[in-house]
């Protein structure tokens, strides 16, 4: 697995992470990532969308796409 895959991980492990939260579980899986690194690859996910950041907490992106599809079945 590559950075982004244990990172996506550790966060969809957590729901809810700071970078202190997923580097500590990082390092109980075994993979050892520097804080630049664990950075770049943090603010990477951010441009890609995948993330989402508040309060200095990480989360996957909610998926907006089934909350539209509901509105959109139940609207008057």
């Amino acid at each position: 697995m590559d950075t982004r895959g244990w990172v996506l991980k550790a966060i969809e492990t957590l729901r809810f992470a700071s970078e202190k939260d997923i580097m500590h579980w990082l390092d109980e899986e075994g993979e050892t990532l520097s804080r630049d690194e664990l950075r770049r690859t943090l603010e990477l996910l951010l441009q890609e969308d995948r993330i989402e950041l508040k309060n200095d907490l990480f989360r996957l992106k909610r998926k907006s796409s089934s909350q539209s599809a509901f509105d959109n079945l139940f609207k008057d």
